[in-house]
């Protein structure tokens, strides 16, 4: 297991398309998953930021997500897909561990169900909405699997803005660091 170099904007890895995954509960998805983890575990040290991360943003091309929500059990996704998105959409800020030092403002779904394998092959689902931030982070998320990207989704080119402007102006109520340790300098 191992912290993995995840792959910045630009690089052609994070638009391919994810493969499904066949076997959740083999050997191959518990190292990814692991990897995932240490990875995310890394940049959340490292930056303060990170809730969640695609298999792809660590070159590996399989439908699998990792969520590490404040105070909550570790979360993979296997084979995640959006069955239900509400009709109402929101705006909010989103980022990526794929180009931490630009933010943008994003339209999401305001709640949706995914239907996703865990790593012993059972399906499940869960309804996501505002509460934790969870149906936006999915959103995000699963948007890698399809090889798409937050900066694909921004609503407004003068909502860019660096690193530094937000956590200058919207760090302390910003999602990406509720109950997580500030970043280490």
């Amino acid at each position: 297991m191992a912290v993995r170099k995840v792959l910045q904007l630009g690089d052609p890895g994070l638009r391919e398309v994810a493969r499904r995954v066949e076997d959740p509960a083999g050997a191959k998805v518990k190292t990814l998953v692991k990897d995932l983890s240490d990875t995310l575990a890394y940049w959340r040290k490292k930056t303060g930021y990170g809730r969640g991360i695609a298999a792809p943003q660590i070159g590996s091309a399989m439908r699998v997500i990792f969520l590490r929500l404040p105070e909550e059990e570790p979360w993979p996704l296997v084979n995640p897909e959006i069955t239900e998105r509400s009709e109402g959409k929101i705006v909010v800020w989103d980022a990526c561990l794929s180009f931490l030092s630009i933010f943008m403002q994003v339209e999401r779904y305001r709640q949706i169900t995914v239907r996703y394998q865990d790593v012993k092959g059972e399906w499940r689902e869960v309804r996501a909405g505002e509460e934790r931030n969870l149906s936006e982070l999915l959103q995000h998320e699963i948007d890698h699997l399809d090889g798409i990207l937050a900066v694909d989704r921004i609503t407004d080119m003068r909502t860019l803005c660096t690193r530094e402007e937000i956590e200058k102006r919207y760090r302390e109520g910003s999602p990406y660091t509720q109950g997580f340790a500030k970043a280490r300098r």
